[in-house]
């Protein structure tokens, strides 16, 4: 499986073998930039979990809100501009048609939840190679490829009963009753 922590590690291993070759003044600011970083995820997650709050902190939630948009807009056009440019049918109209849904099913599945706030970067890495597994999946098997969205659908319907309170609260009675059922020892039997 995929964590933070291999992330992590596989970071400082690349800031270790960097600190080779540089000076002390290029050691520190890279520590700074690998600070800020750790420093700007805290921030997003907490102005995404509770932005008034996060306001009265000392945060400018606003500008900061203003930012991760736009960071994203221009990552969507880098995005949109590279999937066009495979584009080999004479209706770009239909280019990319349905994969905002992916993407929202990638994040879904990574589980961050759809009320907003935490979330795991490397959980949604693994909801969209889950997603790209079951398409290809699919792909293979000889489904026609229409019915991937079938596929998906059961999937989004899945997790968000997963998310669901009733769920939980339906998990939690069932554990409750399974951890208080006593077995009776079966007659004619040592205990």
């Amino acid at each position: 499986t995929v964590d933070s922590t291999s992330d992590a590690r596989t970071v400082n291993n690349v800031m270790r073998h960097a600190y080779r070759v540089l000076t002390d003044d290029e050691k520190a600011t890279m520590q700074a930039i690998k600070d800020k970083g750790l420093e700007l995820h805290a921030l997003i997650e907490s102005v995404g979990i509770n932005p008034e709050a996060s306001r009265q902190a000392g945060v400018r939630s606003r500008g900061l809100l203003l930012t991760v948009y736009a960071v994203c807009a221009l990552l969507a056009g880098i995005a949109g501009i590279i999937l066009t440019s495979n584009q080999t049918a004479a209706d770009a109209n239909n280019t990319g048609l349905f994969i905002e849904l992916d993407a929202i099913l990638a994040v879904v599945i990574g589980g961050t939840s759809l009320a907003g706030g935490r979330y795991s970067l490397t959980g949604t890495l693994v909801g969209a190679l889950v997603i790209q597994t079951l398409v290809t999946t699919v792909y293979t098997v000889g489904i026609p490829p229409i019915a991937t969205m079938v596929f998906k659908a059961a999937v989004v319907t899945a997790v968000c009963l997963l998310q669901s309170p009733t769920t939980a609260a339906a998990f939690a009675r069932w554990r409750r009753r399974r951890n208080t059922r006593t077995v009776a020892p079966v007659a004619g039997t040592a205990v």
